[in-house]
């Protein structure tokens, strides 16, 4: 019977060689066909027009130890408090050389600003690639003299040789009649322990990211912004099954079941799903070369709307904010962000949550299974949970009603096919969540926001040794991101609607002689396709094609009016959260 631990198929092709040359994103001028670096159709983040005040975080920092690259950071100088616009950018490359995919952070007063994982290095030749975040929400972080610091661990020797190197910068967009400043939370507070920033490590089900706060007494609204990024045992946690089944399968157990809960003072208070992320050395290192996985290099957080529990925040006592990962089974690395929204026309509000289904309803996931004797068939991971949370609170504008009204799902199929010759696993997995936020105060909805986001992810991985003793294993993964939105003022009537659509493909076979010496790989193939929409006209296309390792097709704006991409400076193309609406 075949079988590879998925710690061994992962260190089998670790490190292997690829040619790369300067790094594209797919919605610039000029056409990537024939690079062989890392390309990628995601957009950029869009600008308003003018000139941004630039403060630079760190410049060509390197990186070949566990040490941290602090900094510090002081606002612009003559540039305001108020901007219509906050953006990251981050350049990152890596030297010649061996070395794994590692995670990137870049921090500041303890908040994160950007979380990612890195291209693994191409033996012969340098590889760069560029990032960018929204941060427009996080800008009274920006408004104070701070102390920062970027993390990417990186172990260098004579084995290990490529060296990563990282430069950042914050551009800030002054407001302007035609690009006003939006309103953005007036505290932005972060989760971890660390004063500078870290990530927090969450080893199980058990353990937690939580921060006791003091918090202002006039508490409007409350989101909190979550990564949670899988690690070590857990990187290939939508591989695994639960471990009755484990050794029978010869599969990673504890489950594939993982979703970030949120809880207040122990109350459970919402959830965020978690992104079944790829890294660059994942499964088959040439699936990702030159296209990477969906959101491998800059991951997007998610949001989750607290504001039913502001007046209980606003009370003047401490409450302790906790996020954990269901299912973690060493580990996943969680980063939080709690964004406050306050009442201006009062210095302290009352109110309290009045209904909380959520309450009594644990994420527990209902298991079947087909297997038989031989450990062929297949292992099913069902959940689906729908809840209601309310909270009222006293504002100097009268006494808001905030409801969120979410729905989750969660649906994995694990297939197998075992026998003398062969060891495949195909995974089906697709997390969905649906969510209403409504906000009224008495009869009229202030605003109400829409979103449905859903996760499908599909991996084939195919271990055969025929009988001419020439092994391979084949691997395929198709992966998606879908998101839609949609704004109502007034009565909730929509007002503004959006659309997020990315999806990727990859497949790749690596050879092997005999004795699983690996000798080559062929039929390396990927695609990636990202659309963005909305309601007042913006527009976005673009799609990446290569095969053995190069570009081969690229596309931008096609199926956009004019043939052009065109997109408005306020929207998020990216996907990236905002705070839903503009009370």
């Amino acid at each position: 019977m075949l079988r590879m631990s998925t710690f061994s198929r992962c260190l089998a092709v670790a490190g292997l060689s690829w040619v790369g040359c300067n790094a594209f994103a797919a919605g610039a001028g000029s056409s990537p066909v024939g690079s062989s670096n890392v390309t990628v159709a995601d957009p950029a983040v869009p600008r308003p027009a003018g000139t941004p005040c630039v403060v630079q975080l760190f410049a060509n920092d390197v990186f070949n130890d566990f040490g941290t690259r602090p900094y510090g950071y002081a606002p612009p100088a003559g540039c305001g408090t108020r901007w219509s616009k906050v953006v990251l950018e981050a350049d990152f490359s890596v030297t010649a050389g061996r070395n794994y995919d590692r995670t990137a952070e870049i921090w500041l007063n303890g908040v994160n600003l950007y979380f990612g994982t890195t291209e693994e290095p191409s033996h012969s030749q340098p590889q760069s690639w560029h990032v960018e975040r929204d941060l427009t929400d996080y800008s009274a972080l920006f408004r104070n003299a701070s102390q920062g610091q970027a993390i990417l661990w990186n172990a260098v020797d004579s084995t290990y040789t490529g060296v990563y190197h990282g430069s950042a910068r914050l551009l800030f967009y002054p407001a302007s009649a035609q690009a006003p400043a939006p309103r953005v939370p007036d505290q932005v507070i972060p989760l971890g322990s660390d004063p500078v920033g870290s990530t927090t490590e969450l080893d199980s089900s058990t353990s937690s990211m939580s921060k006791t706060l003091s918090l202002p007494r006039n508490v409007e609204r409350a989101y909190l912004d979550v990564f949670t990024q899988s690690q070590h045992d857990d990187e290939f946690w939508y591989t695994c099954v639960p471990d009755q089944y484990a050794g029978q399968v010869q599969e990673c157990g504890g489950g594939n079941f993982r979703e970030a809960e949120v809880s207040i003072d122990g109350q459970p208070a919402g959830v965020a799903p978690v992104y079944p992320w790829v890294y660059s050395g994942g499964v088959d290192p040439y699936l990702w070369r030159p296209v990477t996985g969906v959101q491998t290099l800059n991951f997007m957080p998610y949001r989750v709307d607290l504001s039913p529990f502001a007046g209980m925040l606003s009370d003047g006592a401490q409450h302790t904010v906790s996020v954990s990962v269901v299912g973690a089974n060493n580990y996943f690395s969680g980063a939080a962000t709690l964004l406050l929204f306050q009442d201006a026309g009062s210095q302290q509000v009352t109110g309290s949550v009045t209904r909380n289904t959520l309450v009594g309803q644990p994420p527990v996931p209902t298991i079947g299974s087909t297997l038989d004797g031989s450990g062929n068939g297949a292992i099913t991971t069902r959940l689906t949970r729908q809840f209601v949370i309310e909270g009222n609170v006293n504002t100097s504008r009268g006494l808001m009603k905030s409801t969120v009204n979410q729905a989750v799902g969660f649906a994995d199929t694990q297939t197998f096919t075992i026998n003398a010759n062969t060891y495949r696993q195909v995974t089906d997995q697709l997390t969905t969540v649906s969510s209403t936020s409504r906000s009224k105060i008495g009869p009229s909805i202030v605003s109400q926001y829409q979103q449905q986001v859903s996760y499908p992810f599909h991996l084939d991985y195919d271990q055969e040794a025929p009988a001419d003793g020439h092994n391979y294993i084949a691997t395929s993964v198709q992966q998606g991101y879908r998101l839609v939105r949609s704004r109502g003022f007034g009565g909730g009537i929509a007002k503004f609607t959006d659309q997020v659509g990315n999806t990727l493909g990859s497949a790749d076979t690596l050879r092997y002689d005999a004795n699983w010496n690996l000798v080559g790989h062929d039929g390396q193939s990927s695609s990636q396709a990202f659309t963005y929409h909305d309601t007042l006209g913006s527009c976005y296309a673009a799609n990446v094609s290569s095969a053995a390792g190069v570009v081969t097709a690229w596309s931008s704006g096609s199926s956009c009016p004019n043939g052009q991409n065109s997109v408005n400076w306020f929207s998020h193309p990216d996907g990236s959260p905002d705070q839903g609406d503009s009370q």
